[in-house]
């Protein structure tokens, strides 16, 4: 009996019980993505009305077009499990919809933390120059990669050394 089988067998759920709590409990942690994505959105919307934007130099205004750029992939990429569901909806496809939704909520981190590290590097670069954005956008991808990625990855590793 593989771990999936074993995880089935201890919920005692179908393959198809275990893919509607899947995909449930994906748009959960897709509504608690998407609410930062809007907030980036929304702020990066307002940044060319402000008065100051008319002094941005040109390596400023360019990220502030990739921060942009970033900050739309991600929403439509974090809202496509939606348009993937309702596409595919009734067609019997919900293990494909979950797994399909799981990877790209994986791009759509990635692509929030280049979104992120990008902002802040427009922020700090504004507000305090060149060498402290770098580092404080050095600084934030690092976070990002470690907590979203690293950490996974460091629970996954002990609890495979707890379940052999």
């Amino acid at each position: 009996m593989n771990n999936d089988e074993k995880r089935r067998a201890e919920r005692s759920e179908s393959e198809a019980e275990r893919n509607d709590r899947n995909f449930a409990e994906l748009l959960q942690e897709l509504r608690v993505v998407q609410m930062g994505v809007q907030i980036l959105f929304a702020f990066l919307l307002t940044m060319p009305f402000q008065s100051r934007f008319s002094t941005l130099d040109s390596f400023q205004r360019g990220t502030y077009v990739t921060t942009l750029l970033l900050a739309v992939l991600a929403a439509v990429i974090f809202t496509a499990p939606a348009a993937l569901h309702r596409g595919l909806f009734g067609e019997g496809a919900k293990a494909e919809i979950v797994t399909g939704s799981s990877r790209l909520a994986g791009a759509g981190l990635v692509v929030l933390t280049l979104a992120l590290t990008s902002a802040v590097l427009l922020i700090i670069d504004v507000v305090h120059g060149a060498p402290e954005a770098f580092v404080a956008a050095g600084a934030t991808l690092l976070t990002c990669v470690l907590l979203w990625a690293g950490l996974p990855l460091l629970v996954r590793r002990h609890v495979s050394r707890r379940n052999t």
